[in-house]
């Protein structure tokens, strides 16, 4: 994948947020319809910007830290991820302007950063 104008979008989302403890207090069926809403607009967000998507990405699972002192299980805020390319960094920014993940779901943020070419390579 070449890098240029190439830039990872993390979705955030903490379990112990006023946003997740709220969304937790609806009950199954108003959570249930806030899903489908959500979901409906996260694949309208989608389907107009699929000429820059690059990797759609997805929900992410139960994480595993690798480190010097050997495999843990760790908790983080990072939801999801997509990959885009743009001209700019603001505009690849501005892509995630009013996006469902925290206007319908309980996520909190998307942070966006480019992806840079690999030293050497």
């Amino acid at each position: 994948m070449s890098t240029h104008n190439t830039y990872l979008a993390v979705f955030l989302g903490g379990k112990a947020s006023p946003r997740m403890k709220a969304w937790n207090t609806l009950s199954d069926s108003d959570r249930r319809a806030k899903e489908q809403e959500g979901m409906a607009a996260w694949k309208a967000w989608a389907e107009r910007h699929q000429a820059v998507i690059v990797g759609m990405g997805g929900p992410l699972g139960k994480t595993k830290k690798v480190s010097q002192r050997g495999i843990e299980d760790v908790s983080n805020e990072m939801s999801a991820f997509v990959v885009v390319r743009a001209n700019s960094h603001e505009a690849a920014a501005t892509l995630f302007e009013n996006h469902p993940h925290f206007t319908i779901f309980p996520g909190e943020a998307v942070e966006v950063m480019p992806v840079l070419p690999i030293p050497g390579a």
